[in-house]
């Protein structure tokens, strides 16, 4: 059911770019405008989340799920509904970004912790992996909604389907409480979660080893959340390939994530994470790159070349930094891993409106593209 959830919220993260280009012309509304309700729901997806962890520890997994999926849905909804680019920023940005934040990250690392030793690895690959299957493989068919019946019943498809899961979730997620609190004994009430999440960060934040994650990890963000998820659509319209298209390359990243997510959590079980992380930034930076050479108005066999190399690297990096995090900060890894997660968004974020501001200005995304892989 966690990864039925995590699914879920994934289908959200990567809806954003296939809202940009119909809100543009339908609306009249500038990208960088747009922009901002996405900026502002990468921000609040990755602060929420160690807010999220500890709060799973206090309350159990069901509730924070169920009431996650609720607001994300809610966020949906009022997308649909809205009227000006600032009640996008108010629907998607805050309901998306909260609920997408709390059933997703935090979520996979906490069921992660909970693993036996050994294997820690592997199921952090397998959760985030089911992330991945939610942000990719589902966007081929939100696109043919989009195409044949319009961007808002996409939106309220994605509503309804978050309705349902947590239905399941409540229905499902028997026990869940009590095995968290076994896990957690003597933790205290709402303002426990808060001072905890605080308090881990002012401990953290003490640390070089948190600020190297963090900034890697917001680098790591502007170039996929930011970047490739909600520019990648709008940037192969450019340079006339069909929003179709665009997204089954998209979901051809999202089947490889699988693969490089799974494949890298195995090897941070066996080899030393900071030689797998390593590896999956030195290598993603250089398909970056090159992406600017590689349009063409059609799906050929360069740009597929992109997505299955893009898609090996690209969440590969969870399952190392999360063991990196245990390494340096022990029982408060998953509530660091929540934090350096929020990094990852912040980077995210502002790449999300910067790439808008940057196509609006210079007329071509190029540059951006660039700007990532060199970062």
């Amino acid at each position: 059911m966690a990864g039925a959830a995590i699914v879920t919220a994934g289908a959200f993260t990567t809806f954003g770019g296939l809202l940009l280009v119909p809100l543009h012309e339908e609306r009249g509304w500038s990208r960088a405008s747009i922009g901002v309700a996405f900026a502002i729901s990468m921000v609040l997806y990755g602060v929420t989340a160690p807010f999220a962890a500890a709060l799973m520890d206090r309350l159990g997994v069901r509730r924070v799920v169920v009431g996650a999926l609720v607001l994300a849905g809610a966020g949906a909804a009022g997308t649909a509904l809205a009227g000006s680019p600032v009640q996008v920023a108010a629907a998607w940005g805050l309901g998306v970004g909260l609920g997408t934040g709390a059933a997703s990250t935090a979520l996979a690392a906490s069921v992660a912790e909970r693993a036996g030793a050994g294997r820690r690895g592997l199921v952090a690959g397998l959760l985030t992996a089911a992330g991945v299957v939610g942000q990719f493989v589902f966007l081929p068919v939100l696109s043919r909604v989009v195409e044949g019946y319009g961007w808002q019943a996409a939106a309220w498809g994605l509503a309804g389907a978050a309705g349902l899961v947590a239905a399941c979730a409540l229905a499902l997620l028997r026990g869940a409480r009590a095995a968290a609190q076994a896990q957690a004994p003597g933790t205290g009430g709402a303002s426990h979660v808060v001072t905890r999440a605080l308090r881990v960060l002012a401990a953290a934040t003490r640390r070089p080893a948190f600020w190297l994650l963090a900034g890697v990890f917001a680098v790591c963000g502007a170039s996929t959340n930011g970047l490739l998820w909600n520019h990648f659509t709008p940037a192969a319209h450019d340079h006339g390939m069909p929003a179709t298209s665009a997204s089954t390359l998209l979901a051809l990243v999202g089947i490889f994530n699988v693969a490089g997510t799974i494949a890298a959590g195995r090897l941070t079980d066996r080899v030393d994470p900071r030689r797998v992380l390593a590896a999956c930034f030195g290598l993603r930076a250089l398909t970056l790159v090159a992406l600017p050479l590689l349009w063409s108005p059609s799906v050929g066999v360069p740009l597929v070349a992109f997505a299955v190399l893009f898609g090996l690297l690209d969440v590969a990096t969870v399952p190392p930094t999360l063991a990196l995090c245990r390494v340096h900060f022990g029982p408060d890894a998953v509530v660091v891993f929540g934090w350096v997660n929020a990094a990852h968004q912040l980077g995210a974020g502002a790449m999300a409106h910067l790439g808008g501001l940057t196509r609006d200005t210079l007329g071509t995304y190029d540059p951006v593209w660039v700007g990532a892989g060199s970062g």
